[in-house]
């Protein structure tokens, strides 16, 4: 998007590698401190993986809301994109595989993994809807992004009802041990984080333009 963009040649690549080392180095940072076990839930200890999820969402929207770099990226790349690059959301699966195994309370993982996955499986058909000019997209963009939002709120709220903590008021028997341990901790520090951004990003973009414009058919998901 950026090599296609308007923006002068000298600025892409500077661009370009400051996104790159800033994504990698926040990944580095959360799965360190996951593989370390700070995230991990304790009954008798108030839970901590909060700073994991709003650190990240606080220094990324202060960054879409203020940067005119973020700007001129939201501008190189197409509202199709934003969408329909979540349908990595279908990965909630796991949590319904590790459901069945026992693995997770189902307070927990009925709603987030069914929730992921429904919204992974609309974000392509959102993203074509507005890529090709549909009528309707703008508002079935919105509407997915909206979707989109609430099941994060639905799942992260799961989670801490569900895990060990003073505040843990479901799954009392069986409480919820695998998402605040490491690999499984990755989806609430780094993948709810990254997924509240493009919704933001998605949003502000659309804010931005009042008619959805049709990209040409290598801008479709």
């Amino acid at each position: 998007a950026l090599g296609r963009s308007t923006l002068p040649t000298a600025r892409r690549g500077p661009i370009l590698h400051r996104a790159a080392l800033a994504l990698a180095g926040w990944f580095l940072v959360a799965s360190t401190l996951g593989y370390l076990g700070a995230f991990r839930g304790v009954a008798d200890r108030l839970p901590v993986i909060q700073f994991g999820i709003l650190i990240p969402i606080a220094i990324g929207l202060g960054y879409l809301w203020r940067s005119r770099t973020a700007a001129d990226i939201l501008d190189a790349v197409p509202q199709s994109w934003l969408v329909g690059v979540q349908l990595y959301r279908v990965l909630g699966v796991i949590f319904i595989l590790l459901y069945s195994a026992a693995q997770l309370p189902p307070q927990f993982a009925l709603p987030a993994g069914w929730g992921d996955i429904a919204v992974g499986l609309l974000a392509p058909i959102a993203a074509l809807l507005y890529a090709y000019g549909i009528f309707g997209a703008r508002a079935a963009v919105m509407t997915w992004n909206i979707f989109g939002l609430l099941d994060l709120v639905v799942a992260v709220a799961m989670g801490f009802l569900t895990s060990p903590s003073p505040i843990q008021a479901l799954s009392l028997d069986a409480p919820n041990q695998l998402i605040s341990a490491f690999p499984l901790v990755m989806v609430p520090v780094f993948a709810v984080p990254l997924s509240v951004l493009l919704h933001a990003a998605s949003l502000i973009k659309l804010a931005r333009s009042r008619q959805p414009a049709a990209h040409n058919a290598s801008a479709a998901v």
